[in-house]
């Protein structure tokens, strides 16, 4: 089993900076332009994509982001070991101002997600996780966080300093978190099944990722998407729920989500 020790350390330090450049465009009046696909993008989805371009340049690895999509299939079917980036997950959430937005970094080997980075700069969390590493939850302000990522054996000293995954919460009732912003028809017939079979549940409302840092930290038991996700919106939650004990899969094939396809459309899936 590979050592990601370093290309995390250097995942962690690329989102917390990223987060930063984010929270500058937060702080004052946000202006939102509309791309093709009739999605919003802001000046923070730019810098944020820009400073984690940079951040990632030292690896030498190539980089497939939301804001930087246009690479054929044919070139990013060579690449053996990559990363999965998403500048600003839950943009809507941004424009919102509810702090319910994060920074996504994921590294790939092949068609699986092997180590993920997720920071949502207002809500003070950061979640990682690796391969062979386990996943690690971080609440804690940007100072501390770079004080840390500025220190030698930055991989090590976030962990020690880290909550592992999942967090044992045993008083709770079981627990559905759902998209905040996209919840279908589907997702709403598949909760009321859950329903049928728990009884009297709680249902949790979220944007971004962090529904899938929600399951893999134990504080909700399952995360079912029944609506269109990128595999930008999923990777780095993927990996981090997965190094964390649970599982991403498509639930008509029980199969786990793949990444680098030629349509970087998802299907839909359920963590749990």
């Amino acid at each position: 089993m590979e050592n990601y020790n370093e290309l995390l350390a250097v995942a962690i330090k690329t989102a917390i900076l990223a987060g930063k450049e984010i929270t500058g465009v937060y702080a004052n009046e946000i202006a939102v332009e509309i791309k093709d696909d009739k999605s919003p993008l802001t000046e923070a989805d730019k810098r944020s994509h820009l400073k984690i371009m940079e951040g990632l340049k030292e690896t030498m690895l190539p980089v497939l982001s939301e804001e930087g999509k246009m690479i054929p299939f044919e070139e990013r079917n060579k690449w053996k070991l990559f990363w999965m980036v998403d500048p600003l997950d839950g943009t809507k959430e941004f424009i919102k101002r509810n702090g319910e937005f994060t920074v996504n970094i994921a590294l790939i080997k092949g068609n699986t997600p092997v180590a993920g980075v997720i920071y949502a700069p207002i809500i003070n969390s950061l979640y990682f996780g690796a391969e062979g590493m386990g996943s690690y939850k971080i609440e804690a302000d940007y100072d501390y966080l770079m004080h840390l990522a500025l220190s030698q054996n930055i991989t090590d000293k976030f962990i020690s300093v880290a909550q592992k995954l999942p967090i044992k919460n045993e008083d709770r009732k079981y627990t559905v978190v759902a998209s905040r912003s996209h919840m279908s028809e589907e997702t709403q017939e598949f909760i009321e099944e859950l329903r049928k079979k728990h009884g009297d549940l709680d249902l949790i409302s979220k944007g971004s990722s962090l529904k899938l840092c929600l399951v893999a930290e134990g504080s909700a038991d399952v995360y079912p998407r029944f609506a269109p996700t990128m595999e930008w919106d999923t990777a780095a939650g993927q990996a981090i729920a997965l190094y964390a004990g649970y599982s991403v899969v498509n639930p008509t094939e029980s199969t786990p989500i793949v990444y680098n396809k030629t349509d970087l459309l998802n299907p839909w899936f359920v963590v749990g």
